[in-house]
């Protein structure tokens, strides 16, 4: 395996917190969170070909194992999005590096599976924009954004934020995105929750247009282990639209992890 340098920021002190961000961006997206989080250290990540990181060949896998090599021997795993599914992965690999699993905006299974009725993203959808991704990159990672953003009461001020923010790093390898794609059509880990172990807080936001509210529903419940969070009136990035009400709500549910 590769060991070319990661490229994490480390804020603040205290116990540790892996941000993984989504596809098409890069760890600027958690701006917004910086000195956030009281008593933690948050590790912002960029995800192999993802900003400053350099690209990796390989699958989800691949990605994980990578992350393992260069982050805290124990850690909380946060995920947004494609993020989400890299560290739910990692829980179920490696669930003695992993205190506790927060995924946000995120689905074990991305990819619409019309004939067991999982809600999910169109094929068509995924297919434009591996298509877009041959034209023009810049282009297409705009688009992206826009449609993260859609459905938010502040989707306009959001877009130009988030554009901003991951337009100020290099745009993401395109081998990267085309890995990262593949994973968003391809993984399925439904199977496989019941055999996290860890506490797991699922956050969502109702007017999400990329993760379905009927994905929530679906998914997996074990009273002393996984929660969720509803955030209402935010779309698929909710940390960036609705941030107080989602530190509010991460808060707490840290406040419960044991030391």
């Amino acid at each position: 395996m590769s060991q070319q340098s990661l490229h994490i920021k480390t804020i603040g002190q205290g116990r540790p917190i892996v941000l993984l961000h989504g596809w098409g961006v890069n760890s600027a997206v958690f701006t917004p969170l910086h000195h956030t989080l009281k008593d933690h250290q948050l590790l912002l990540v960029d995800l192999p070909g993802f900003g400053d990181s350099p690209a990796i060949e390989g699958d989800l896998d691949a990605w994980v194992d990578h992350l393992m090599a260069q982050l805290p021997e124990r850690a909380i795993w946060a995920g947004w999005s494609l993020g989400g599914l890299v560290a739910t992965r990692a829980a179920l690999r490696y669930p003695e590096r992993i205190n506790a699993l927060l995924t946000i905006a995120s689905s074990p299974c991305f990819m619409a599976r019309d004939d067991e009725g999982w809600p999910g993203i169109p094929p068509q959808i995924l297919g434009q924009f591996g298509d877009q991704l041959e034209k023009d990159l810049g282009k297409m990672i705009e688009r992206f954004l826009a449609i993260q953003a859609m459905g938010s009461e502040t989707a306009k001020q959001d877009i130009k934020q988030l554009r901003d923010l991951v337009m100020a790093k290099p745009l993401p390898d395109a081998d990267a995105l085309r890995a990262g794609l593949q994973m968003l059509k391809e993984v399925d880990l439904r199977d496989q929750l019941d055999e996290i172990q860890v506490p797991w807080l699922r956050v969502w936001g109702r007017l999400d247009g990329l993760v379905s509210r009927r994905v929530q529903p679906l998914m997996p419940v074990f009273e002393s282990r996984f929660e969720d969070l509803v955030l209402p009136k935010a779309s698929h990035a909710p940390f960036f639209s609705h941030r107080d009400a989602f530190v509010e709500g991460v808060e707490a549910w840290l406040q419960t992890l044991k030391e």
